[in-house]
């Protein structure tokens, strides 16, 4: 009964009301506006106009926020997930295009492909707090959050390199090189690997080892790669083949493609639902749904024109506090629990354990299954 009661207590704790139900947000380039997908019934069921020409998405950890680049007004529009509104528009600088939000949801990440920087939003003054300088020429695109916030990692489309942010200094600590005209990037759930898709022949994916900064695989594609997702488990990887109009399945055990999807025309963005048995995929014809067990196309819901949907662009699941890599767990600390009650002694209490060790083994146990 008690690890019952510690599994609804961090389910309530870590999963507020506006992120149970996970919807997907889609950037209409030509629209400039983004669509909601319940993903529950795949339909759309709002329109939220924003800035000109969005491109970037980033949902905020616990679901409640939606951060949008708008490249032609060079904002980023915040998007309040309850009323789906806009309720702040951010100057950010010259042409923002990939945007990711730090797990504590402190910051947002934004790359600028023309000013060759990265921007840090302070989300809780919605206000520009932090600008990165990046070489000159650089063109940075895809940028993406270790699962601890400790990296950023962003790509450099035209140094064919992945810069390496120290959040704490907010200063490049490692550069590395991938392929040629890298664009999407992802980290795994454990922050063990990074996935970069690189868009210029010879179409591959560079795998990094996050603990060595340097690529221990490249993983060959369809023509054209962009975007990149990981599935919550992290054992498949979805990148969209731009000019081949499909997706590329890579098994991450293997690092090797085990299957290929054809989807609709020009497939940009991709993004993987929470229980791992979805994959939606923004491209010309509309949304392309891809069931996961069958890989095969179930239905394309139309939305605006041009959709992009470029980064992480589907609420997450609620994240238990635990163990990476565990069987029910995802996330990796207890500071839902120590935010809800007021520290871990009174969780602890709370919840009716003796001290915070029976409370942290409780927790493992729980995860571990």
């Amino acid at each position: 009964m008690k690890k019952l009661a510690l599994a609804l207590t961090l389910a309530c704790a870590l999963a507020p009301a506006s992120t149970r139900a996970q919807n997907a947000y889609i950037t209409n380039q030509s629209s400039s506006t983004v669509s909601v997908i319940d993903t529950a019934t795949d339909t759309v069921i709002a329109t939220i106009p924003v800035g000109l020409t969005p491109f970037g998405v980033a949902v905020s950890p616990d679901g409640s926020k939606v951060y949008i680049t708008n490249q032609s007004s060079n904002t980023v529009s915040v998007i309040d997930t309850a009323a789906n509104m806009v309720i702040a528009t951010i100057p950010v600088g010259l042409s923002p295009v990939g945007a990711a939000v730090k797990p504590d949801g402190s910051n947002v990440y934004v790359t600028h492909e023309f000013a060759n920087a990265v921007s840090v939003i302070d989300t809780a003054t919605k206000t520009v707090s932090a600008m990165i300088p990046l070489p000159r020429f650089a063109l940075p695109f895809g940028v993406a959050v270790s699962p601890d916030g400790s990296k950023v990692y962003v790509t450099s489309n035209f140094f064919n390199t992945v810069s390496v942010i120290d959040t704490a200094t907010n200063t490049v600590s490692a550069t590395i090189p991938v392929g040629r005209g890298p664009f999407g990037v992802a980290v795994s759930p454990d922050g063990s690997k990074v996935y970069v898709a690189n868009g210029f022949f010879p179409n591959t994916v560079s795998v990094i080892d996050t603990a060595t900064n340097m690529v221990s695989a490249t993983i060959p594609v369809d023509i054209s790669p962009f975007g990149v997702a990981v599935s919550p488990d992290g054992s498949k990887v979805y990148v969209t083949n731009a000019f081949s109009h499909t997706v590329s399945v890579i098994d991450t055990a293997a690092n090797t493609v085990i299957a290929t999807i054809l989807v609709g025309f020009t497939p940009l963005g991709v993004a993987v639902n929470p229980d791992g048995s979805k994959v939606y995929v923004a491209n010309v014809s509309g949304v392309s749904v891809i069931d996961t067990a069958t890989n095969t196309v179930t239905t394309t819901i139309p939305v605006g024109r041009a959709p992009v949907a470029f980064g992480v662009f589907i609420q997450p699941a609620p994240r238990f506090a635990g163990v990476a890599g565990s069987k029910n767990c995802h996330g990796t600390s207890v500071s839902a629990l120590a935010t809800k009650f007021g520290g871990l002694d009174a969780a602890a209490a709370a919840l009716g354990f003796s001290n915070v060790q029976g409370l942290q083994d409780a927790i493992r146990a729980f995860c571990e299954g």
